[in-house]
């Protein structure tokens, strides 16, 4: 038999059973589409614990901060005692203040956090609006989007307006709080994803107004990741507790690795069904053409080629299942992030993608749907292929 009369033969369905057909391939697309739907939310819940990890150098840095005794601190001596650690490329301190910022005469209590320059790249922090501080700027400033919300102001109207400090300031051996005035105004020039109300400003700017006794943490750049370990042991002998990124992203993975799987084994229970209900299709189409059968193996046609014939049929059914199974969860994606968007966008907080859908993924899906249809299908096909041509045509 030629490939254009199985390919006519195998789509006859569509002209002859159309409604079954269709219902059918609608079947399998449910199934399909929820797998789509729960694997993308698993991709999508771990693209948004990861976006914050943009920059290759925060998975080469160390997060060391002070012990809860306090006995010993991240004074800018010690810290600078870490660039003589063996691998130890940078390090990029930070300390925090509380501080009433005022903007466009109205004032609000946020947190003040001096940074090193290199801070952000180190810590992974990505700047979603503006950009980061360039080298020996002094009056510029990174705003939280929290931040702007409590001072009524958009992202889009938030660049290049002035504001205006007050740090409140520990005085030293008492608990009481001395207020400084810092006496210029600072330019927002990027705003950054946080839940806290969170200022940042360039650490030498800071210390160019109050003396800054110690830090609050201090990322430490190494400079290969095989290094990493080295480092955070010899940093921990000296007391300080210390956190690498890397290692959390490698845990976070294996935790997503394990969502995913699991909710793709709940989407694979309507998957199981969808491929019942084409099991059925099949065996039913088989009944229906047993005649049919027995004129085709009269008039030549071999037991392979009435094989070939089924299991093109139910190849098609599966690709196409799938097919639309793909476009069921894609669309159920998009449709759920575009509401969450809106939504977002509403209560003045920052769109997040939920669903996320890889194309290899994708394609996997399309692939494997038309791979369970041939499964589906060997069955009913060997069956119709090793029927007795005589037998088949007397069947009613």
């Amino acid at each position: 038999m030629r490939l254009g009369d199985i390919v006519k033969l195998s789509t006859r369905m569509f002209r002859t059973r159309p409604q079954r057909t269709w219902l059918t391939i609608l079947g399998i697309g449910v199934g399909i589409g929820a797998v789509v739907t729960l694997v993308g939310l698993g991709y999508g819940l771990q693209g948004i614990l990861l976006e914050r990890i943009i920059f290759g150098e925060s998975l080469l840095s160390l997060n060391v901060s002070n012990p809860p005794s306090r006995a010993i601190l991240l004074s800018k001596q010690t810290t600078q005692d870490f660039l003589k650690i063996p691998h130890v490329e940078d390090i990029a301190p930070l300390t925090s203040y509380n501080t009433l910022m005022t903007m466009s005469n109205l004032s609000g209590n946020v947190e003040l956090e001096a940074v090193g320059i290199k801070y952000f790249r180190y810590a992974g922090i990505p700047v979603k609006v503006g950009r980061f501080f360039a080298n020996n700027e002094t009056n510029k400033i990174i705003v939280s989007f929290t931040t702007l919300k409590l001072f009524g102001v958009s992202s889009t109207e938030a660049l290049g307006k002035k504001v205006k400090f007050k740090v409140f300031v520990p005085t030293e051996g008492t608990e009481e709080l001395k207020e400084v005035s810092l006496d210029k105004e600072y330019e927002i020039v990027g705003i950054v994803e946080s839940p806290s109300l969170l200022v940042y400003m360039p650490i030498d700017e800071l210390a160019s107004h109050i003396s800054i006794p110690f830090y609050e943490r201090v990322e430490v750049k190494v400079d290969e990741s095989k290094n990493l370990d080295v480092v955070q042991r010899e940093i921990i002998k000296r007391g300080f507790i210390v956190s690498a990124l890397s290692k959390t992203v490698e845990q976070a993975n294996k935790i997503f690795r394990g969502v995913q799987i699991t909710l793709g084994l709940f989407g694979g229970i309507a998957l199981i069904v969808s491929a019942i209900g084409m099991f059925n299709t099949m065996t039913v189409t088989l009944l229906e053409r047993t005649n049919e059968i027995g004129i085709m193996r009269t008039i030549g046609a071999s037991s392979k080629d009435i094989l070939v014939l089924f299991l093109s049929e139910s190849v098609i059914l599966g690709f196409l299942g799938g097919v639309v199974g793909v476009g069921i969860g894609v669309a159920i994606g998009k449709l759920l992030n575009a509401l969450l968007t809106m939504l977002a966008h509403r209560m003045g907080g920052v769109a997040v993608t939920l669903f996320v859908f890889p194309y290899w993924f994708l394609g996997f899906v399309v692939a494997f749907s038309g791979f369970m249809g041939l499964i589906t299908g060997i069955f009913p096909a060997r069956k119709a292929s090793t029927l007795n041509p005589l037998d088949a045509i007397r069947y009613k």
